[in-house]
């Protein structure tokens, strides 16, 4: 090695390091000290105790968290945080691979090894730098920098290994380069175990394999992509569900065939497989078959990193608390890594969204263990009409929701075809392909991707989800006159948007100095041009593609194309470069690289760190925390509480798991319990929960079986919970109807009034009524179920409540939509977050969406029990999620303060209406429609300035939105339905409220601007 390459690695290594410790320092410092919202609840509890989450797992991801994990020192609330900050350090690692990456692509053009000059070793480090440091800045890496989620180890993965066919080019001694082949094999075999995402980066590692091995020819690169392309298609759809799918046979024939017991043949089969695995290779070593050799070694060792896969089939037999899909068998592993619970989306060919289904065609879904052998059960799959069907089909979802968004996006205007149904005659709308391609640029390519990469390198608008608006979630620059003429006078907008937190504005500086770099690149290497721009194909528009995203998605996914914002960093800091190279025409190169570096450190990567630090830092923030602590202590002993999605669920799960708060209540997710296996989990203990008891045995819910059951009214009169479920359960013909006309009997059920006899006695022994509720106590629970279907969820939910007899008590959490509530609803009542379901009589109670506020337990929660995850801390940044949750408690707060008052107790209404003033402070969460109760309630405890304080707060923060509404023109009010009416109700309903009080001033207020914005946005044509 000469001395210049010798000095030029040691200086390239300490400045790796370097970067290293500023962005770990960096993601250290912003780090969420405890679980986040989204799936993060759900990894962390499976890290700590090896549990099993949703499909298709992480298991490597989760014995790097579980080792992580042990730092904490059993202090289970530092858990979180020991697997937050292992997301920190993987950053951290992929930030010093990334400098790595860069130093490599710059020094293999820009130097000559024996003849190093200062100008050139400084242009090459200073570019690892800018590009470095502009990722570490980057909006949607460092978002997933600070908590714990795959994706920061996934995108290390993706980083190692794209560094490690680097150093496989680097390598002088040609017998020593495959040592890095086989570890860029193992490093993915592992990868998977946390994301695939990490296998996209195959095609630009055959990339270079190719440049450095063979003779460059258009047909040659062209033939290497599509060598590249196939070895994926091998490793993701025939290695590995292979690998699994082969086992299921053996599987069959020992136990089916053969009679032996479970398991027998998956064993055999892993014998077998890693026998001829050894057997194969030492023939390869003896008869000097170096291929084959080189492809049963990368062949074995994916398997091997593969194999943590081992770990979701031992837990699952252990039965954990947190056991999804229970893939405790081949064929259950089997459905489990194919991901079948969320169904199939189409990608090659498929239907539109507006196609009718003309057949259901029973396809064999899987096999159950039943009985000592494996019985098949079987799934539905519709028929679609041939001439709604399509090739690259985009636009597909039946949902009725998506009906619109499509149309919008798409432009849709279509053909229209007459079909007859089995309601006569109707007209449809065929979508052409152009619109179905129009969807595809606009919202998928658009929106879903070229919106996120903006937001990265170019700004960003707020941290409001956005679904097409002009006002929420699009990317800025902070050039008025490029944003106004996308998105309309951004002056205008209300102060809550213009104060937003993540208004991030970058002036195109990341995204200019970017295409520079691609240039610099194209015209100096435009082998490495072709390898980055793959890198970033396959990890940004080739997602895209293959996730083929409906409308309205529950979040944002920009997490998904971090690989793709990774490639363009590179990018980045190759355009340090380009401005190197012609300043140097111009000035000594001592001097143009310094300068240049300074420039682009403060006006790139500077520029990043000051704009995103507010809305990344994440430290002091317990809020997920502790409102998955207050769902539960909504919650008396023993309770079973539904809850309906991820941020009312997860954070429920992980303090429970992890941190073993209220380990008594049952949290049961109404989406889950569509599925048998986790109708199975409900019966087996968990923790100091006792197993839920239900009528229908597991086999009625088996897959397959009661998923969807017609409601009827051939029984005009209440029917008793008990005697439904077993009608519904039995499988005698009598039973069931003939529900599509073509012969297939179903269950159904035969009446669509509900009846549950009440044991007074009973009731109130137990607590279920309090003495003080007495008076209210009914002799049944009587209501109507109005959907004209229940799913297999709903009859569960019916079968807990019903076999349950008020044994125990069951809650609805506060953020279950209504729609799930089953006409339940007249019975809730309200003791927290949680609403109880109690045979109470809620007439003349003042509160109209649900039954009855329960004062004296509600109030002991809310002023003694509950936390609020430094919410009013100045420092501590809220996001959308948690300002959404917390406009929703003041609401909370407000309806407690009326029931006091109702009550007569005025003095502890004053106390809790100002205790929501010091947790859920204006300056951090301005007022709007959500904060109605608050000012009726002071109004009523006679604090009139604290009342009008507040309503002047909502009517100027609604004035402002529906101000900025009516200066825009109609075509760009789009999805701004629910911004207008929240607002005008928020006016309305102060107004309504300041007329039934007598409260003039306020009235006065109100209905000059009411008057004019009702008429300018609905009354005008």
């Amino acid at each position: 090695m000469s001395d210049n390459n010798f000095n030029f690695n040691r200086i390239n290594n300490i400045t790796g390091w370097i970067i290293f410790l500023v962005s770990l320092i960096t993601y250290t410092l912003t780090l969420e000290p405890t679980v986040s919202f989204w799936d993060c609840g759900e990894f962390i509890l499976s890290a700590w105790k090896l549990q099993v989450g949703h499909p298709p797992g992480a298991p490597f991801f989760l014995l790097l968290g579980r080792f992580f994990s042990l730092f904490s020192y059993g202090d289970v609330s530092k858990v979180a945080l020991t697997i937050n900050f292992m997301s920190a350090l993987a950053s951290a690692f992929t930030i010093m691979f990334l400098f790595w990456t860069i130093t490599h692509l710059v020094r293999k053009v820009s130097m000559n090894k024996d003849n190093m000059s200062f100008a050139n070793l400084a242009t090459v480090i200073a570019s690892g730098i800018i590009g470095a440091l502009t990722y570490t800045f980057s909006d949607t890496f460092w978002f997933s920098a600070v908590e714990g989620e795959v994706y920061a180890t996934s995108s290390l993965f993706t980083a190692m290994v794209f560094w490690a066919i680097l150093k496989w080019e680097d390598e002088e001694e040609e017998n020593l380069k495959g040592r890095w082949l086989v570890l860029i094999a193992y490093l993915m075999g592992l990868s998977i175990g946390v994301h695939l995402l990490n296998l996209l980066a195959l095609p630009a590692i055959v990339l270079v394999y190719y440049f450095n091995t063979y003779r460059v020819s258009t047909g040659g690169i062209t033939k290497a992509l599509l060598a590249a392309f196939a070895v994926l298609g091998l490793i993701v759809f025939i290695l590995l569900p292979y690998s699994v799918k082969i086992a299921g046979w053996f599987e069959l024939l020992f136990v089916n065939g053969m009679g032996l017991p479970f398991h027998s043949g998956m064993y055999f089969y892993l014998i077998l497989l890693v026998a001829l695995l050894a057997w194969s290779i030492n023939y390869s070593i003896k008869h000097r078959k170096v291929l084959l050799n080189y492809i049963l070694t990368f062949v074995t060792v994916i398997l091997l990193g593969y194999s943590s896969y081992a770990l979701i089939p031992i837990r699952a037999n252990a039965r954990p608390p947190m056991n999804q899909n229970n893939p405790s068998d081949v064929f259950s592993m089997i459905y489990y890594i194919n991901r079948e619970q969320y169904g199939n989306t189409p990608l090659v060919k498929g239907n539109y969204y507006t196609a009718p289904v003309i057949d259901i065609k029973k396809k064999r879904g899987g096999y159950i263990m039943e009985n000592g052998r494996y019985v098949p059960y079987t799934k539905n799959e519709y028929v679609f009409d041939d001439r709604f069907m399509t090739l690259f089909p985009r636009m597909y979802s039946p949902e009725e929701r998506h009906h619109s968004e499509y149309e919008y996006w798409g432009q849709v205007s279509g053909k229209k075809v007459r079909l007859n149904t089995s309601g006569g005659t109707r007209e449809f709308i065929v979508p052409t392909f152009g619109e179905n391609l129009r969807f595809f640029f606009s919202y998928q390519l658009g929106y879903m991707y070229g919106r996120y990469f903006m937001w990265n390198f170019a700004g960003r608008q707020n941290d409001i989800q956005g679904n097409g608006n002009v006002v929420h979630g699009n990317w800025i620059s902070g050039i008025k006159a490029i944003d106004n003429s996308r998105l309309g006078d951004q002056d205008l907008l209300p102060e809550e948007l213009k104060n937003n937190p993540a208004k991030n504005t970058y002036f195109f500086l990341p995204l200019i100095l970017g295409i520079l770099g691609m240039v610099w690149q194209y015209s100096r290497d435009r082998r490495g041009f072709w390898v980055i721009s793959v890198l970033f194909i396959m990890t940004g528009i080739a997602i895209v593609v293959y996730l083929n995203q409906n409308p309205l998605q529950p979040r944002e996914r920009d997490y998904a194309y971090a690989g793709s914002f990774y490639a363009f960093s590179i990018w980045v800091g190759l355009g340090l470069c380009f401005i190197v190279e012609k300043l140097e025409k111009i000035i000594s190169p001592k001097i143009a690289v310094p300068l240049v570096f300074l420039v682009c450190l403060l006006a790139v990567p500077g520029l990043l760190a000051v704009q995103n630090w507010d809305d990344h830092d994440r430290s002091g923030r317990y809020t997920a925390r502790d409102i998955g602590s207050n769902y539960l202590n909504s919650c008396d002993e023993n309770a079973v509480i539904f809850t309906y999605g991820d941020n009312d669920s997860f954070p429920v799960w992980y303090v429970q798991d992890v941190e073993g708060i209220r380990t008594d209540v049952r949290v049961a997710n109404l989406s889950y319990l569509s599925a048998g296996w986790y109708i199975d989990m409900m019966r087996q203990k968990a923790y100091e929960s006792e197993p839920v008891q239900f009528t229908l045995g597991p086999e009625k819910y088996r897959p397959g079986k009661r998923e969807q059951l017609p409601v009827t009214d051939r029984i005009n009169r209440p029917y008793d919970i008990i005697e439904l479920l077993e009608f519904a359960g039995s499988d005698e013909r009598q039973s069931k109807i003939d529900f599509t006309g073509r012969g297939d009997y179903y269950n159904y059920i035969p009446s669509n009034k509900f009846l549950i006899p009440v044991d007074s006695a009973k009731v109130m022994a137990n607590g279920t009524v309090k003495e003080y509720q007495a008076d209210r106590l009914l002799n049944y629970v009587i209501w109507n179920y109005e959907d004209r279907e229940m799913y297999k969820n709903n009859l569960a939910v019916m079968d807990m409540i019903g076999t349950n007899d008020w044994d125990r008590p069951f809650y609805f959490a506060s953020t279950v939509p209504p729609s799930n509530y089953m006409g339940l609803e007249e019975y809730f009542h309200l003791e927290g977050l949680a609403y109880r379901i109690s045979p109470l009589d809620s007439t003349g109670t003042s509160t109209q969406d649900i039954g009855y506020i329960d004062t004296r337990q509600m109030y002991n929660n809310v002023m003694n029990r509950f936390k609020w995850g430094n919410a009013a801390d100045p420092d501590v940044y809220l996001d959308e999620n948690n300002r959404r949750m917390f406009r929703n408690f003041r609401r909370m707060f407000g309806l407690l303060a009326g029931a006091l008052i109702e009550e007569g107790d005025t003095l502890k209404a004053r106390e809790v209406l100002y205790k929501c003033l010091d947790v859920i402070p204006e300056s951090k969460i301005l007022h709007n429609y959500y904060s109605l109760d608050l000012v009726k309630g002071f109004y009523a405890a006679g604090e009139k300035e604290k009342a009008m304080s507040i309503a002047t707060g909502m009517i100027n923060n609604a004035r402002e939105y529906l101000e900025m509404v009516t200066r825009l023109n109609k075509a760009r009010r789009y999805d701004l339905d629910y911004v207008i009416s929240l607002n005008i109700q928020s006016l309305i309903s102060l107004y309504n409220m300041s007329a039934s009080m007598g409260i003039e001033e306020l009235m006065d207020l109100i209905e000059q601007d009411l008057d004019r914005y009702y008429n300018e946005l609905f009354m005008q044509p």
